[in-house]
């Protein structure tokens, strides 16, 4: 084989190698997208857009939560366990219920303890489900409540969420808040929308402060 034809068929692996690639890619974030549609989100209204930042109306909301200290991420990391215990019926009776998106967490008492800081983590029941009709947990940690119907404000990104990244949009989105004149009221929440093995790139991550109601 001379050295040009070599070359060529080097280039042609290559190339073959690359569309594999390509069409893997497409592939996963095809998957992703087709998962994310499935998934239940709240039926908020869009009241503003400017860019990635909105305002909205959410309707009332049913949650499963749970308090835990620590830092940001330890915290939701020990707040996830419990309540997707409760949503597969993992220590009690009756049927499983669907995972929604996205998980939220926001600081439920800003005051400094020993091991960080107070947490609240919940999941967003589907909203077909009443409360009374959901199951009882199957101890007191995790609590089932009523969200009342609430304007937000949201600034949308995608990447790890780092504590660096969210506190850079957090402060982007009290700016644009501070810009229209309104005031948020404390505190934030983190709303995540992907498991941990999503690619940064594709994850769906929010930062909302409740607005006054209209």
């Amino acid at each position: 084989m001379s050295q040009r034809e070599g070359w060529r068929k080097g280039l042609k692996v290559t190339g073959i190698l690359i569309g594999a690639a390509l069409l893997l890619a497409a592939g996963v974030v095809g998957l992703y997208f087709f998962v994310m549609s499935n998934v239940e989100k709240p039926a908020y209204r869009v009241v503003e857009q400017q860019g990635d930042f909105e305002i909205r109306d959410y309707p009332d909301l049913i949650v499963a939560e749970v308090t835990r200290r620590g830092d940001r991420y330890d915290a939701l990391r020990a707040g996830f366990g419990p309540l997707a215990s409760y949503i597969f019926a993992k220590e009690r009776a009756g049927e499983k219920i669907a995972m929604t998106a996205p998980v939220t967490q926001d600081i439920s008492a800003d005051i400094p303890v020993k091991g960080g800081k107070t947490w609240t983590v919940r999941f967003i029941m589907p909203s077909g489900y009443r409360l009374e009709d959901l199951p009882d947990p199957a101890s007191q940690d995790v609590r089932l409540t009523d969200l009342p119907a609430q304007r937000r404000a949201a600034v949308r990104f995608s990447g790890v969420t780092t504590d660096s990244l969210i506190a850079e949009q957090e402060a982007r989105l009290r700016g644009w808040l501070a810009a229209k004149g309104l005031s948020p009221e404390e505190p934030p929440t983190y709303a995540y929308y992907n498991d941990p093995w999503t690619p940064g790139p594709l994850r769906r991550n929010e930062v909302l402060f409740d607005l006054p109601n209209p």
